[in-house]
């Protein structure tokens, strides 16, 4: 276990790093972040519509950023109403939930290395199952290729520092796309489709943003709860 100020040495490193990276001087070093982002918020709705009852046919990761997981849902647990609106927010608990596991992980070099396998095999998994397009191939395809590079490199603290960055990364991808979670409808190639928080609601109650609002709170909660087990000493 190391010291407690070389965990807050490292934590405040890794959001410095974090922050730093959202100006747009490094706007090409955030780019794959921001794919590898996309892909946490599609696979969160795929294996949420798996958890459900339904199928996860494959996703789709686009060269803007964007992204789009195709799933179909059943009765066969739950209501179709309740079902669509647990995908619906799969998408966006997902990355805040990944990410706090992440951040958790990061408090143990050994489970630190044990999640970044873990991590790096369900990437391997959705290139083979899921992942169909082709900007996602050559982006996770990248991803993985990083990773393992860091695993030969077989130093814990390198892999301990990367899971921390990279659950930074995920759950506080959260606060980057606040006009999404505020947004009721938005526009893709030509179609106007409904946001995720607008499908929640249309299936269960409420409105889009009292469920922007829930989601916010909740992520802030979890990011909030994994800092302090990361802190934490016996």
């Amino acid at each position: 276990m190391t010291s407690k100020k070389s965990d807050y040495t490292v934590l405040i490193i890794s959001v410095l790093i974090f922050l730093l990276l959202q100006l747009s001087y490094f706007v090409q070093i955030q780019y794959p972040f921001r794919l590898l982002g996309t892909w946490f918020h599609e696979m969160g709705h795929g294996l949420t519509a798996l958890l459900v009852g339904g199928k996860f046919h494959y996703l789709e990761i686009y060269a803007n950023g964007g992204g789009v997981a195709y799933s179909t849902v059943t009765n066969k647990f739950i209501s179709i109403s309740l079902a669509r609106a647990f995908t619906a927010a799969g998408g966006l608990f997902g990355p805040a939930i990944a990410g706090s596991v992440l951040i958790m992980a990061a408090r143990s070099q050994k489970h630190a290395a044990i999640l970044f396998r873990i991590l790096t095999g369900v990437i391997i998994l959705s290139l083979i199952i899921w992942i169909r397009s082709y900007w996602g191939i050559i982006v996770l395809s990248g991803f993985v290729v990083l990773f393992v590079i860091i695993m030969f490199l077989k130093n814990k603290k390198v892999e301990t520092i990367t899971v921390l960055f990279l659950g930074l990364q995920c759950i506080l991808s959260t606060y980057l796309q606040l006009n999404y979670l505020f947004t009721k409808q938005f526009e893709r190639n030509g179609q106007v489709m409904t946001s995720d928080t607008q499908n929640i609601a249309a299936n269960t109650f409420g409105t889009y943003w009292m469920w922007g609002a829930i989601i916010l709170l909740v992520s802030f909660f979890l990011l909030w709860k994994s800092f302090r087990y990361y802190l934490k000493h016996e």
